[in-house]
């Protein structure tokens, strides 16, 4: 399952050169990824609620083109693995006007309780777990 997250550049996401600056991309991804699970009817407030959290615990992100101030980015997320306690999502963030790569991603993701304790959701959770298996793409 793939979804996509639009979002237009602000000013203030750029640096000296008039590009985005590098550190931007990781906010935009955890943006698409919210995104991503409030269209699936599990936004970030129901998880923690249920008494979870899902921290990041790698990142990794080739930057191919720039984008400037105005340009629109769509970000293509889907989840490419998933076992209960781990998962990674993968990005792919194209310029809408050009179709051009801007980068190519994926987040690392473990499953904790409200001590930062890690759990296995699938034994915790049958709404949280069924989801994530629905959107992996194994």
């Amino acid at each position: 399952m793939s979804f996509t997250y639009t979002r237009k550049i602000n000013y203030y996401e750029t640096d000296m050169m008039g590009i985005v600056h590098h550190s931007n991309y990781i906010r935009f991804l955890e943006e698409a990824r919210c995104a991503l699970l409030e269209e699936q009817d599990i936004p970030m407030s129901y998880i923690e609620e249920k008494g979870y959290t899902i921290p990041t615990i790698e990142v990794n992100c080739k930057y191919k083109t720039p984008v400037t101030q105005g340009d629109i980015i769509a970000i293509g997320v889907k989840v490419a693995e998933y076992n209960g306690v781990k998962m990674t999502i993968e990005y792919d963030v194209k310029n809408t006007k050009t179709g051009n790569t801007v980068i190519e991603a994926y987040t690392r993701h473990c499953f904790t309780n409200k001590d930062l304790k890690p759990v296995n959701i699938r034994k915790h959770d049958e709404k949280i777990d069924s989801k994530f298996l629905e959107m992996a793409v194994n």
